[in-house]
């Protein structure tokens, strides 16, 4: 019986040695590093735009900034410049926009960007691939830029639509 218990405590001690594989999640960097080479191009905004534009300095800010968005590289740099363009939209949206340009159709898309810009900041936190938001908020961006020069090329004169007398 002792030799008989003696051989099963063996076979546990033998048993409770095993060398077992550990598992462990490996996340590939690869896929989360920024791709700065698949950014879209920055739209033209049309001379009768660019006038306007130039004196509204909160929207020459948030240009500069993403100015800086395009240079950069790394999940670091778009971390400095995702902040800086957050900031320059909230100066943007607080400032006073130009008349011809004090339009929901401004203000709609200048929040879409506002949404991409913190989507690509919860990215940054959460380790989540950069790439594709950062894209979106280039669209949002070049989308604005659109709607000004929409704007300005407009040919409808809101006061005689409105107007029915």
């Amino acid at each position: 019986m002792r030799k008989l218990l003696g051989i099963l405590v063996l076979f546990l001690v033998f048993g409770a040695c095993k060398k077992t594989e550990k598992t462990t999640a490996v996340v590939e960097n690869a896929d989360l590093e920024f791709n700065y080479q698949k950014m879209p191009d920055k739209i033209g905004i049309n001379p009768e735009a660019t006038a306007i534009v130039e004196k509204w300095e909160e929207f020459k800010a948030l240009n500069s900034s993403i100015d800086v968005l395009y240079k950069s590289t790394n999940n670091e740099d778009l971390a400095l410049a995702i902040d800086d363009l957050i900031e320059k939209e909230k100066n943007m949206a607080d400032g006073e926009y130009p008349e011809l340009f004090d339009t929901f159709q401004v203000k709609s898309r200048q929040r879409v960007l506002r949404t991409f810009l913190y989507k690509v900041k919860a990215s940054i936190l959460e380790n989540q691939p950069t790439t594709e938001p950062t894209i979106a908020v280039l669209e949002a961006y070049n989308n604005i830029r659109r709607q000004l020069n929409v704007l300005v090329n407009s040919q409808l004169d809101k006061k005689l639509i409105l107007d029915e007398a």
